[in-house]
């Protein structure tokens, strides 16, 4: 292994951990400045995390059968979030049991409406697929507890 004490000569090698290779001083400098320019140049994107979902299921308590689930979708500032596409998915807090399929559309501006047949009673998770105006995705999910038999 080798270690030098002290600053590298211009053009020397920069020795890197416990490996044998080096890489040219220039380089690495080229490097970095390439990631300092890249990285404070891009403009930081808005993150999926600042969307609002409220949802109400009814009738409530949810039972064996259709139920009608409203979701309101807001962005950072409160303002409806319109054209997302939303596509529901529930499964059985427990295996072997088969999912529940829906998709929401919109009803009006940031509000999606749809109906989601449970199959059984029991505890369910319901699972949000949604793919923003944007192009960007965003999963949530929600619980829905003693799902009562009819």
């Amino acid at each position: 292994m080798h270690v030098r004490v002290g600053t590298p000569r211009f053009g020397e090698g920069v020795l890197i951990g416990k490996c044998r290779g080096f890489i040219p001083r220039w380089l690495a400098g080229l490097a970095c400045t390439a990631a300092l320019f890249t990285s404070s140049c891009t403009k930081p994107a808005s993150t999926p995390e600042a969307v609002a979902i409220e949802k109400t299921i009814s009738p409530e308590p949810a039972r064996v059968g259709p139920e009608t689930i409203n979701l309101k979708l807001s962005d950072a500032t409160g303002k409806p979030l319109t054209g997302a596409q939303i596509a529901v998915e529930a499964d059985m807090s427990h295996a072997g049991m088969s999912p529940a399929f829906a998709v929401a559309k919109e009803a009006e501006a940031g509000r999606y409406e749809t109906r989601l047949d449970f199959p059984m009673a029991g505890d369910w998770v319901v699972l949000l697929h949604i793919k923003l105006p944007d192009g960007k995705k965003l999963e949530r999910q929600f619980d829905v507890k003693g799902v009562r038999p009819n």
